[in-house]
C-alpha cells in the first residue's frame, strides 16, 4: 500500500547556504528512489501564516483556531509519515517549528488524558510515522542541554508517532576539524567524524554522507 508522505522545512537559511535544505534533499531523493509508489507533498513552513504566529496573553483564546490548528491536525490525520526538518537555532528548533508544533498539539485532537491509566498523556496520532533531520553548528556533544533532534523525537512520540532514528548532522560551522568531532550521527551511532564541513559546504557534505543518508531514506 502506497503511503501518504509530508515533508516538513522549518530553516530559514537560503537554500543554496543551508545544510539542512541539503539533508532534506538528499534523503528525500532516496526514498522517492526506495518507495516510488509513495505520494510525497511538502509543507514550507516560511510559506505558511500560521508558522509566524507565537502564542502570547494576547491571542491565547484565537489561537487554536480552525485554520491555523484544525487544518494542519486534518492533514496529519490523513497521512502515514513525516520528514520533519529542522536546524539547531539558539540550542532548539527554530521559531517556525516551534510555532507549528504549539499550534497542532492540542489536547483531544493530537493527545488526551481521558484515557490515561498513569497520568501521562495518550498520543493520538498513531497513524504517523516520523522522520527526523536535523542539523546543528557545533559537533554532536558540544551542547547535550541543547539537543533539539532528541526535543523533536519526544515531541512527535508524546503525540502518538512511532520515530524512526533520526538523522543529525553536525559540526556546519565549525571550521576548524578534530578528529574525534562527531559530524553525522543516525540514531545512537556515532557514523562520520572530522572533517571541516563548513569547507566542504551543504552539497558536499551530503554526498560525502551519502550512503548513510541513503540507508536511512531506505528503511523509513
Amino acid at each position: 500500500m502506497a503511503n501518504k508522505v509530508l515533508v516538513i522545512i522549518s530553516s530559514m537559511i537560503e537554500e543554496k547556504n543551508s545544510f539542512s535544505n541539503a539533508l532534506v534533499k538528499h534523503f528525500v531523493k532516496h526514498y522517492q528512489e526506495s518507495h516510488p509508489e509513495d505520494e510525497i507533498n511538502y509543507l514550507n513552513l516560511n510559506d505558511v501564516a500560521m508558522a509566524s504566529k507565537t502564542l502570547t496573553t494576547h491571542n491565547f483564546n484565537t489561537f487554536f483556531n480552525e485554520e491555523d490548528s484544525d487544518k494542519y491536525i486534518n492533514q496529519l490525520k490523513s497521512i502515514n509519515k513525516v520528514i520533519f526538518s529542522s536546524p539547531m537555532t539558539n540550542y532548539n528548533v527554530t521559531s517556525m517549528a516551534k510555532n507549528y508544533l504549539d499550534h497542532i498539539l492540542v489536547a483531544d485532537k493530537t493527545f488526551s488524558y481521558k484515557y490515561s491509566k498513569k497520568g501521562d498523556a495518550v498520543g493520538l496520532l498513531t497513524n504517523l510515522k516520523v522522520q527526523i533531520l536535523a542539523t546543528q553548528g557545533a559537533p554532536y556533544g558540544w551542547y547535550l542541554w541543547g539537543n533539539h533532534a532528541k526535543y523533536l523525537e519526544g515531541t512527535w512520540k508524546f503525540a502518538g508517532a512511532e520515530i524512526a532514528p533520526s538523522v543529525l548532522v553536525c559540526g556546519t560551522k565549525v571550521q576548524d576539524a578534530h578528529e574525534d568531532d562527531v559530524k553525522l550521527r543516525i540514531g545512537e551511532q556515532d557514523l562520520e567524524k572530522g572533517d571541516s564541513l563548513p569547507n566542504l559546504g551543504p552539497e558536499k557534505t551530503m554526498e560525502k554522507f551519502e550512503q548513510h543518508i541513503k540507508k536511512a531514506a531506505q528503511e523509513f
